[in-house]
């Protein structure tokens, strides 16, 4: 006889052969024992049910022994029928019993959130086949079950109290908690959700960022390296030509070269080595987190989410300042020097070269000192171009593209992928690195004045592509009455005269960025100490047709 067969003289109760079988008004067979000792732990609410379909009887029904049962039981038990499952399928002590089965229990195949108990494969079935059960929530196997259960009252814990931050039963809402703030457990288990997934945002964008910043720094190990080794070179070829007291020098400002390479070298590695942890632990992170909003069972995301949710101090990159393009190059030009005037000149700026070679510094600690005067800024005057491939539609160049006008009417310019097409928007041409220092005269309602990534989002109306209300740019809003600074769409008010000249002085390298009112004197109206990633673009937003900006730095 297989297996199939077999089951049908099983108790679904204990799972093994019946022994004294019964059967019940609904038709199913148990064994004496089994059926009585279910029935009396339902002794109390004085209503019987069948462990399989759950088909209620009142009262108790009496039990008589099924003798044809029995006999055909015994005969199959002749033939060698046995039932026992497998030792695999038992609940173990790491395991979660079946709350139905008697004697050894097996292992629980799911738990229902609404009966808060556990089945086995066998004992679930009821919760498949009736519809009385279609509405319970099934869930993996869990042993905290007896959690959801008010402690107070004796009652499934339903509900959350927003006010003591902790899950409560219904008769909790209409006695201790009387008057709290309080919802039910699936509503702050989806705003809950809503901020597991702005957390994760978070994460993933952190992840982002600092693989950037890793990608960055690996980029400025190899360019630290060629631009070493190039300058060895180049001392190496110039020194030779120096017969023997040169040679010596060339030896040394090769050690220095290569011992500052060195040093160099060894800060960004750490750095970078920092970020790669951070990166693993955010993964990790992200993984406990993807977990969490994958718990079906309320009780147990709420209960586990405030110490999941918690992140870690992100490492500190701030003093990530990436110094542009040349390195050591300054050596190069130093050492041609000492070659043009020979042994006397080379005594004489032996400290030059040394200077020269310490200055190489990737990771910019001190920066140099900001301008005091207007004088002092015009130094680093940088002529501002706007480009027309990113101008918006209605708005007008003038004065050599150093001039713009917000239009009633679209103007005539063609498609371009670099073209803002929603907001009122436009970046200048050449790139912004060193010091530098423009002015813009601004007239109208409200004018950004600002500076951008040359990777800020261009197409449609969003934050994303809004100067100032994102990570990509940081705008100084002008109108008639205040300024306002925004950066990744927070607000700063800022106080100072009102003038219709506002200077822009930026330190790419040092990471300062500092905005003044322009007028007889200069008055600082907001200043940015930051780490720039990239190169920099002038950027101008209008929002009014008639509103102007324009570059007078060179007038």
């Amino acid at each position: 006889m297989n297996q199939m067969d077999q089951t049908k003289f099983c108790c679904s109760v204990c799972l093994d052969l019946l022994k004294d079988p019964v059967t019940i008004p609904c038709g199913h067979s148990y064994c004496m024992n089994c059926i009585k000792s279910f029935w009396d732990e339902e002794e109390k609410k004085k209503i019987y049910s069948c462990p399989q379909c759950r088909q209620t009887f009142t009262p108790r029904p009496v039990l008589e022994k099924n003798t044809m049962l029995a006999d055909l039981v015994e005969e199959l038990k002749k033939t060698g029928l046995q039932a026992a499952p497998a030792d695999h399928c038992y609940a173990g002590p790491e395991d979660v019993a079946c709350d139905v089965c008697t004697g050894r229990k097996m292992k629980a195949f799911k738990s229902c959130l609404v009966c808060l108990a556990s089945y086995c494969e066998k004992h679930i079935q009821p919760h498949y086949d009736s519809p009385t059960f279609k509405k319970h929530k099934l869930v993996e196997p869990s042993k905290k079950l007896q959690e959801n259960i008010c402690s107070r009252h004796d009652e499934v814990m339903k509900m959350f109290c927003c006010t003591d931050q902790q899950n409560i039963c219904y008769l909790c809402s209409v006695d201790e908690h009387k008057g709290h703030d309080t919802v039910s457990a699936a509503a702050e288990r989806t705003e809950r959700q809503r901020e597991l997934e702005v957390s994760r945002q978070n994460i993933q964008q952190r992840i982002q960022d600092r693989e950037k910043d890793v990608k960055l720094l690996q980029q400025e190990v190899e360019a630290i390296n060629q631009s070493a080794d190039q300058t060895v070179g180049h001392s190496e070829k110039i020194f030779t030509e120096l017969i023997h007291l040169i040679q010596k020098r060339s030896s040394d400002v090769k050690q220095q070269i290569r011992s500052q390479q060195e040093t160099e070298v060894s800060r960004v590695t750490e750095l970078e080595e920092k970020l790669e942890q951070e990166i693993t632990e955010l993964k990790r992170k992200d993984a406990e987190l993807k977990q969490l909003s994958h718990t079906e069972d309320h009780i147990q995301f709420l209960h586990n989410y405030p110490s999941l949710s918690a992140l870690s101090e992100s490492t500190d990159s701030s003093s990530i300042n990436i110094r542009p393009l040349s390195y050591f190059e300054d050596v190069t030009a130093a050492v041609s020097e000492v070659r043009d005037k020979l042994q006397d000149i080379l005594r004489e700026e032996r400290t030059n070269i040394s200077l020269t070679v310490t200055e190489v510094d990737v990771l910019l600690s001190d920066p140099p000192a900001e301008p005091k005067t207007r004088a002092g800024f015009l130094k680093y005057s940088r002529e501002i171009t706007l480009d027309p491939n990113t101008t918006y539609t209605q708005l007008l160049l003038s004065e050599g593209n150093r001039k713009v006008t917000a239009m009633e009417n679209q103007q005539s310019y063609s498609d371009h992928p670099d073209r803002f097409t929603d907001w009122w928007q436009v970046l200048c041409k050449g790139s912004l690195t060193g010091r530098c220092y423009w002015e813009v005269e601004w007239r109208g309602i409200q004018v950004y004045v600002a500076v951008a990534y040359k990777n800020i989002s261009r197409k449609g109306r969003v934050n994303e592509c809004l100067f100032g209300h994102n990570d990509k740019a940081w705008a100084l809003n002008c109108n008639n009455n205040s300024y306002t600074f925004w950066y990744n769409n927070i607000q700063t008010p800022v106080s100072g005269p009102r003038s219709s000249r506002v200077g822009v002085y930026l330190d790419h390298r040092a990471g300062i960025l500092s905005f003044y009112s322009v007028s007889e004197t200069m008055t600082l109206l907001h200043r940015v100490q930051t780490t720039f990633t990239q190169p920099l673009y002038a950027g101008v937003t209008l929002f009014c047709a008639g509103d102007t900006a324009e570059d007078l730095t060179q007038i």
